[in-house]
């Protein structure tokens, strides 16, 4: 009767809202409505009417109802709350029962779906009051086991309810009708999915800390693992389809990740599960082999780490029990050794297959390597290697033998370079056989033959010259290596001229044989600059980018780095100049010719400049070199001053000079600053901000240089200052209000003397406000950072002395600050900022103690309570209090995470909240 009435009126409310001529009955009926639909009542409706309807509308229904759950107070569904309420439905409608069924299995999964709206607090107590009514949620789906037509329905409830991980003791769980009946469909012929799905939860179960983990849950534990161990034969059993396979290898996996650490021990019965997870990892789908890639390496993990968990009391048991279990599980990972190399190796159709297959190629090499790296942990990487080598051996020979089976050679190579930080620098038995088999790949006649064995020629070639690259070390230390380096030069100039691919490999490779051997190469820096010339001068047919290039410059310029001054210094000219020749020759033609050439064909040369300064670490020499070359670049700057590519690629060679040369700059430092200064007001290239960082953190201590810096500085930040007036400016120019609030920091760091007293500090606090809230990530960062130092400045000894000239510039726009910070904390900024917006937050509070926090409270109090309770704000401030009086900063980071999360929960409270705050009106108060 209740119900009919209910109907009625909601029947009455919807024809005066679209019938009644009075406005007033209406607006009335709309908000009668609008209130209803946050009711229990109208969805219980909505269940019931459903119950039969389509399953996606029950669904969507559901999902509905628990998401009421989640806001509306348990006593509100009447006596025990909604899952009491759930019981005494079906015990009332027992034709409901499948639609209350569908309820009951989605509250527990909507206890964590932070897309509801709900507050921390409350959906904390949904939790509570859901683990609290466990018993009753279990009984109810164990009376609905004896409906048959259910049984899928009820299993899948259960195995949401696990998902709680509330601490049902494992004695009462290992006799429970709903497990028992999960663990014995597993042996249907049909394979039920629920039961999977609650035989993989209960395994979790008992390994979660919150159940008391595997020791409390060991009776469950001794019942699930003969089940799952009973499977074992249907790994292998034809007639089984993918699907089934997939499941049972995923319960093996969940047992490995649940219990590595029973199976760490290497008992008896923890073998045979590793021997089952062997089978898993040998079966061909790479998605089910690869479920227990993580347990390979956990396990790892465990056999290998330093503090080794062993109760013994001595130090040499517990280095014999180490010993023991790495002996006992050997042969298991020789074994995954074996069983995953072969799948890094190019399928048969590898030219066929699309963008997106490639890139899944490509990430099962990467895990495999990880396999790889994981067994070579175990093992040691002189093992590894030497099973791998056989299998290079067996690739070798099938190469010969067959025109095109260049993949197994290839897969062998890329599993050889995985594990090269595993393996001695000294091995002497493999590698250097290994290296004799690289120069006899590239060379087989049968792979030159066709075009299409020409792209297997370069893949080849590609994986040699990678390896190359990887045992450079080992070219270095092992006694037969060096000796294997003209073999290997004569390897990486073949790659050079090969392919694109390969020349990227070779000049990556030879970066590393120069930085790792650099020593050795010193008396060979004739033979190395004409392998460059050949390479990067258009003397030979490298194929590389000039990208690839640089990696050359850079390996030369390590080289160099290691011979005394004066060859240095000759070594160090002859490299520039073969950069100079370009770049003058275009300079000689005029300023209108510099003015017109593509970026590109200036930056190829730049660049290089940048490598050379970066890595040939003779100071003076690079200043001499900088000096000679002051004009080049002048002549750059002055005529390309408005071509942002250009003047990235000379101010990055510049910063690089300036790193590596240091005080040797000398009268050349002046010159570029004051060129940078200049140009800067006519182009806003933000470049030239990043090198005068660079230039402030050489010399920013410098008494000598401080006029001239204070000028800098001074000039720099004044003409930005201008530039960012508003968020929309910020928002135009991020890149130059990232730089300059990085220079600002070095400057509080290295010159604050030149900083802080200067007439520019005070208008860059308030253009660092203006610009805080700015959606850029780096550019948000770098003013929020600058805020930091600012209110850390007492931490500082240089900074300490100028704590009364900061006050009176912080203090009076404090509470302006604190409430855009407070602004950004609640929707101003993404909530992916929130931890570098709290630290600026905690810094100022922390600099000026009760005073801030009545700054915090005066901008929290505006937000109004429909979007945040008193509580929440009193914990929000309670934590910044504790924090800034010397509690753990994570301490902050909750509450803070819990305004943020109730100030976002919906677009209308986000504009709210952002509304009282108002983050871009500023209200400064004078300074007298």
């Amino acid at each position: 009767m209740q119900s009919m009435e209910l109907q009625n009126t909601v029947k009455e409310a919807l024809n005066a809202l679209y019938h009644y001529p009075d406005d007033a009955v209406r607006m009335q009926a709309d908000r009668w409505l609008q209130d209803f639909q946050r009711t229990i009542d109208a969805w219980q409706n909505l269940l019931k009417k459903f119950h039969k309807g389509p399953a996606i509308v029950r669904t969507q229904i559901s999902i509905a109802v628990a998401a009421l759950a989640v806001h509306v107070p348990a006593e509100d569904w009447g006596d025990g709350g909604i899952v009491n309420w759930l019981r005494d439905g079906m015990n009332a409608h027992p034709e409901y029962i499948p639609g209350f069924l569908e309820l009951l299995t989605v509250l527990p999964e909507e206890a964590f779906n932070y897309k509801i709206a709900a507050r921390p607090e409350r959906r904390r107590q949904f939790e509570k009051e859901l683990t609290s009514q466990m018993e009753i949620a279990l009984n109810i789906l164990t009376a609905c086991l004896s409906i048959s037509e259910l049984k899928e329905q009820v299993l899948e409830a259960f195995a949401s309810w696990l998902r709680l991980k509330h601490g049902i003791p494992g004695s009462v769980l290992a006799t429970h009708p709903l497990v028992l009946t999960a663990l014995s469909s597993l042996n249907c012929d049909i394979l039920s999915e629920a039961s999977v799905n609650v035989v993989s939860e209960l395994i979790h179960y008992t390994a979660s800390g919150s159940s008391g983990g595997v020791s409390v849950q060991m009776p469950l534990i001794q019942v699930i693992v003969p089940q799952v161990m009973s499977l074992q034969a249907q790994l292998r059993d034809s007639s089984k389809d993918d699907e089934d396979v997939k499941a049972i290898a995923r319960l093996f996996a969940d047992m490995g990740d649940s219990y590595v650490e029973l199976i760490a021990t290497g008992s008896n019965e923890a073998m045979m599960i590793v021997n089952a997870l062997l089978e898993v990892a040998s079966l061909p789908e790479f998605d089910i082999a690869s479920m227990t890639f993580n347990f390979w390496h956990n396990l790892q993990v465990i056999l290998t780490k330093r503090n080794f968990d062993i109760s013994f009391d001595d130090e040499a048991s517990i280095e014999a029990e180490r010993n023991r279990r790495l002996q006992v599980f050997r042969q298991s990972y020789e074994s995954l050794v074996s069983l995953v190399s072969s799948r890094v190796q190019y399928p048969d159709d590898y030219q066929n297959l699309s963008y997106e297959d490639l890139k899944e190629f490509k990430q099962t090499r990467y895990a495999v390597a990880d396999v790889l790296t994981d067994a070579a942990s175990v093992l040691g990487g002189d093992t590894t290697l030497q099973i791998l080598y056989m299998k290079l051996v067996e690739a070798v020979s099938s190469c010969r033998n067959e025109q095109s089976e260049w993949r197994p050679a290839e897969a062998a190579l890329f599993c050889i370079r995985a594990i090269s930080n595993y393996v001695s620098v000294v091995e002497a038995n493999v590698m250097p056989q290994v290296m004799d088999l690289l120069s006899k790949l590239p060379h087989q006649p049968q792979l030159l033959q066709t075009e299409f064995n020409n792209q297997n020629l370069c893949t080849c070639k590609n994986s040699v010259c990678l390896i190359v690259g990887a045992y450079s070390k080992w070219l270095d230390a092992a006694p037969s290596g060096f000796s294997k380096l003209p073999l290997v030069i004569d390897i990486l100039m073949s790659g050079m001229r090969t392919s694109e691919d390969s020349a990227a490999a070779a000049a990556l490779a030879f970066r590393h044989i120069c930085d790792d051997c650099r020593k050795k190469l010193c008396a060979y820096c004739k033979q190395l600059f004409h392998i460059y010339y050949t390479a990067v001068n258009g003397e030979g047919s490298f194929k590389g980018s000039a990208e690839d290039s640089l990696h050359l410059v850079e390996a030369l310029s390590m080289v160099i780095t290691e011979l005394p001054p004066e060859p240095a210094k000759d070594a160090l000219e002859e490299l520039c100049s073969s950069v100079v020749t370009p770049l003058q020759e275009v300079i000689n033609q005029g300023p209108e010719v510099l003015e017109k050439k593509h970026a590109r064909e200036l930056t190829v040369y730049i660049d290089r400049f940048a490598y050379i300064f970066r890595y040939v670490n003779h100071p003076g020499a690079v200043a001499d070199a900088v000096h000679r070359l002051w004009p080049i670049f002048k002549a750059i700057f002055d005529l390309r001053a408005w071509d942002m590519r250009t003047m990235e690629s000379l101010c990055r060679a510049c910063k690089y000079a300036v790193r590596t040369s240091g005080r040797f700059m000398g009268i050349t430092i002046g010159a570029m600053l004051e060129e940078i200064q200049g140009l800067y007001q006519q182009h806003h290239q933000p470049c030239f901000l990043y090198l005068s960082s660079e230039v402030i953190k050489i010399f920013g201590s410098d008494p000598s240089c401080a006029s001239y810096l204070k000028n800098m500085i001074e000039a720099l930040f004044k003409h930005t200052t201008c530039l960012l007036t508003s968020i929309k400016e910020f928002t135009r120019r991020p890149d130059i209000g990232d730089d300059c609030f990085l220079l600002a920091s070095r400057c509080i760091r290295y010159c604050p003397q030149l900083f802080i007293p200067s007439s520019i500090f005070p208008a860059l606090v308030d253009c660092a406000m203006i610009g805080i809230t700015v959606q850029h990530r780096e550019a948000s960062n770098s003013i929020l950072t600058f805020l930091s130092d600012i209110f850390d400045l007492a931490k500082s000894s240089k900074g300490e002395q100028f704590l009364s000239i900061r006050d009176s510039v912080i203090i009076p726009r404090g509470a302006t600050i604190t409430r855009i910070l407070v602004a950004a904390l609640t929707g101003a900024l993404p909530s992916s900022r929130l931890e570098t917006v709290a630290y600026a937050l905690l810094a100022l509070t922390r600099a000026y103690g009760m005073q801030a926090l009545e700054w915090a409270k005066e901008s929290v109090s505006l937000i109004p309570l429909a979007a945040v309770k008193e509580v929440e704000r009193i914990r929000f401030l309670q934590a910044l209090s504790d924090a800034a009086s010397g509690a753990d900063v994570n301490v902050l980071m909750i509450p803070v995470e819990e305004l943020s999360d109730v100030c976002r929960r919906n677009r209308t409270v986000q504009e709210i909240v952002q509304g009282a705050l108002k983050p871009l009106e500023l209200n400064l108060v004078p300074v007298p």
